[in-house]
């Protein structure tokens, strides 16, 4: 099969790597790829966000196959166009994959469906929000409507910081119309759990968990970015947990959308978290996230290629997924000030030096210079993963990678995964 990946992330490589060993692949394609996707696929310059190009593309090339990585083309409607030029693709249509790009509809649906979620109350003037957050305590999240590339959740833990983060997103309009409504609700306590279900629409086939880890500093402090690093399995989740977890919000959710006329079709990635009183959905996405995809891919054993397909066709049913028996971490490398402003192509070096059968570099924002080296083109840059017999022996490999690689202007973070041993 002739397949294209679009996108250009640490989870467009972890997925090229995937289906670049399949046995029914023929000739993989990403666009627009990136350094470390060029060994696995033929990379071409057509921009994830333009839409024709990529109908275009396909057509040229006789692609059988589409496999969609970001939110942003899902969201819009990327898999629509390409059915209506009879091409077959991966993901949800856009009025399914409105589940994460609005999270307005998301809450409200919750509440529809008796799915369990946060408290909440959706304005679309700064001044109601700020009466609003008045009256409540604190620490109070607020988060963007639309997409912000996983930088539009705010955990405010003063009435003048909430105040200055409203201004920013509604009057000064920092996330565009993405952030023209606006969604306060309660600061849940618990663990955040990531959990991942490939769907058809009608049956569900659980995949392996994961922890992703947002916050820029230790100690999960800073701002919210895509993700600093994952864990997979997620320590806290049981056979019981993923149980409660299927029956109380995977499969009401399906379900739901499906009497909605909104049918799912594609991998629901639900943001969790697990307090007290049981888990709760912190946000819907529905994409595989970056970067768990690149924790969870190194320990499918089964073809992923062909799990993609049979969800597409409807054929799910006749998927079995087996996992290693192994915990795997991804610990992301990013541009120092990130994810503010920060320096572009800089140098990397030493990164062919600490890949092995266990260890595995994927790439995000790099390029190749005309000297050969490659730079540092954007703000999450690499996705260190590695596959060990537990955490400890995971974090010892991703760790001593790090310490290898050239790379002054980078940074990391140095606690992925340190909660489940309690460090």
């Amino acid at each position: 099969m002739r397949i294209l990946v679009v996108g250009s992330g640490g989870r467009e490589h972890a997925m090229c790597w995937a289906i670049s060993g399949s046995p029914f692949l023929t000739k993989l394609f990403c666009a627009p790829g990136n350094a470390g996707i060029e060994r696995e696929a033929e990379c071409v310059s057509i921009a994830a966000d333009d839409y024709d190009g990529l109908v275009a593309f396909c057509i040229d090339k006789v692609i059988d196959f589409v496999v969609i990585g970001p939110e942003g083309p899902l969201v819009d409607g990327l898999v629509d166009k390409l059915g209506d030029a009879g091409i077959q693709s991966f993901g949800p249509n856009a009025a399914a994959a409105t589940l994460e790009g609005s999270k307005v509809f998301a809450k409200d649906f919750c509440i529809r469906h008796n799915i369990p979620t946060a408290s909440y109350a959706h304005f679309t003037d700064a001044d109601t929000a700020k009466a609003y957050i008045r009256k409540q305590s604190l620490p109070i999240v607020i988060k963007t409507d639309g997409l912000a590339a996983g930088k539009g959740v705010f955990i405010a833990e003063r009435i003048n910081q909430a105040m200055d983060i409203v201004d920013r997103i509604m009057i000064d309009g920092v996330f565009g119309k993405s952030g023209k409504e606006i969604i306060i609700e309660e600061c849940m306590i618990g663990q955040e759990v990531s959990f991942f279900t490939l769907t058809d629409g009608d049956v569900i086939l659980p995949m392996i968990s994961a922890q992703d880890y947002k916050r820029v500093g230790e100690g999960d402090t800073g701002p919210n970015t895509g993700g600093m690093g994952a864990c997979s399995p997620a320590p806290i989740i049981d056979d019981l947990l993923s149980i409660k977890i299927i029956n109380e919000i995977i499969s009401p959710t399906i379900a739901g959308m499906a009497a909605e006329g909104r049918k799912f079709r594609g991998v629901l990635y639900a943001g969790l978290m697990i307090t007290d009183s049981g888990p709760k959905v912190i946000e819907y996405n529905v994409r595989f996230g970056d970067p768990e995809c690149q924790a969870l891919i190194l320990l499918l054993k089964s073809d992923f290629l062909s799990a993609l397909i049979a969800t597409t066709n409807e054929k799910i049913c006749n998927i079995h997924l087996n996992w290693h028996d192994y915990t795997s971490l991804c610990v992301v490398m990013a541009s120092r000030g990130y994810p503010g402003s920060y320096q572009k192509n800089s140098v990397i070096n030493k990164i062919s030096e600490i890949e092995s059968d266990d260890v595995v570099v994927f790439h995000a924002g790099t390029s190749w210079d005309r000297e050969g080296r490659l730079l540092a083109t954007g703000g999450r840059v690499l996705g260190i993963t590695a596959l060990g017999k537990n955490i400890v022996q995971a974090r010892e490999k991703v760790y001593s990678a790090i310490n290898k690689i050239d790379w002054p202007e980078g940074f990391n973070r140095h606690d992925i995964a340190c909660h489940a041993l309690n460090l």
